[in-house]
């Protein structure tokens, strides 16, 4: 059954990092349950999620969903009587499968976002005590003495640049040199007015997503970033004719771990909150330009997301954002009376 169910899904070309993650879940509650999936009742499934929910690691709402939404589609393809596994039980067990979730037993999606609350925009004041710390970095290690000022300095630039373009890890790391190109509308960006992001988040059964992601006038100082890391940083890395933007000590491409713990790293140093994470960058992103001006429209195409909602969930603006509109939208009413008002 279970390899019938992979095969199915390799064939919609999922990938291994999709189907081996949901075998693993079907496994669990096989484990679990000490039984077969056609002798599974809805009162299985129920103790499986309330088992996983106690304990010092409870599971989040979220992956409740996604483990009960993996063994519905389980339960669906056994159902399904073009796979024959209705008579096949049948005839053996004296037994069939059954769905084990129902509506009544089941996590309801009832928000448009489950995300950590924590996870949230840096401020302007924070985007820059994070700067700061990780350019201090690579002075420290050169005065203790120590080995790793040249990855300190390549991990500030990328911190930098994955705010400035709104990027995510993966897409971050899988970057080339060829993917950063000059615009004709820009020329004062140089060969930095836009990156080609060719490995953009999937959607499950798809190839990556491309996109291309335009400079704006008020990241303009990461020109100057990207300028000294391929000019002048990047070639003490000897890396010869690897195509990466950011490479490693060993002539490797930078993994989106090792991006991770570069903020890990800069965020701890300038004493930042614990629960804001890499992704975080990107939030900031996202509310920045909103708070430049920029239409909801260009944000949304600037970070590749496929609907406007995604994009407005990351958003964080701040009061002085929202009172600033506040206050035109009174004056563009009130006219002259809004300043006697006032």
């Amino acid at each position: 059954m279970k390899e019938g169910w992979a095969r199915q899904q390799s064939a919609r070309f999922l990938k291994a990092s999709t189907i081996d993650p949901r075998l693993r879940v079907i496994e669990r509650l096989e484990e679990f349950s000490g039984q077969y999936p056609w002798q599974w009742t809805p009162a299985e499934g129920e103790a499986f999620i309330a088992h996983l929910r106690s304990g010092k690691k409870p599971i989040q709402l979220s992956t409740a969903r996604t483990y009960e939404v993996t063994i519905e589609l389980f339960l669906e393809y056994l159902l399904d009587t073009r796979y024959g596994w209705l008579d096949a039980c049948l005839e053996r067990f004296g037994e069939v499968p059954q769905q084990v979730f129902h509506e009544g037993n089941s996590v309801l999606h009832t928000v448009e976002y489950e995300g950590d609350p924590r996870r949230r925009p840096l401020t302007y004041d924070e985007v820059q005590a994070l700067f700061d710390a990780a350019d201090a970095r690579p002075g420290k290690i050169r005065g203790q003495g120590r080995k790793g000022a040249l990855t300190a300095l390549r991990d500030a630039a990328v911190i930098k640049t994955i705010y400035a373009y709104g990027t995510r890890r993966t897409e971050s790391s899988r970057v080339d040199l060829t993917d950063l190109r000059r615009s004709r509308k820009a020329p004062q960006f140089r060969g930095y007015g836009s990156m080609m992001v060719r490995f953009g988040k999937a959607s499950k059964g798809a190839p990556p997503k491309r996109r291309t992601v335009l400079m704006v006038p008020e990241m303009d100082w990461a020109v100057d970033v990207l300028d000294e890391w391929v000019t002048e940083i990047r070639p003490h890395f000897s890396p010869g004719r690897h195509p990466a933007l950011w490479v490693t000590e060993r002539i490797g491409r930078i993994s989106p771990r090792s991006i991770n713990e570069a903020f890990v790293t800069a965020r701890e140093a300038a004493g930042l909150d614990e629960d804001l994470d890499l992704h975080c960058l990107r939030h900031s992103y996202i509310t920045h330009l909103t708070e430049f001006g920029y239409p909801a429209r260009f944000v949304q195409e600037q970070v590749g997301h496929s609907h406007a909602s995604t994009t407005a969930v990351y958003m964080g603006v701040s009061n002085e954002y929202r009172n600033t509109l506040l206050e035109a939208s009174m004056k563009n009413r009130l006219g002259n009376d809004w300043d006697v008002i006032k």
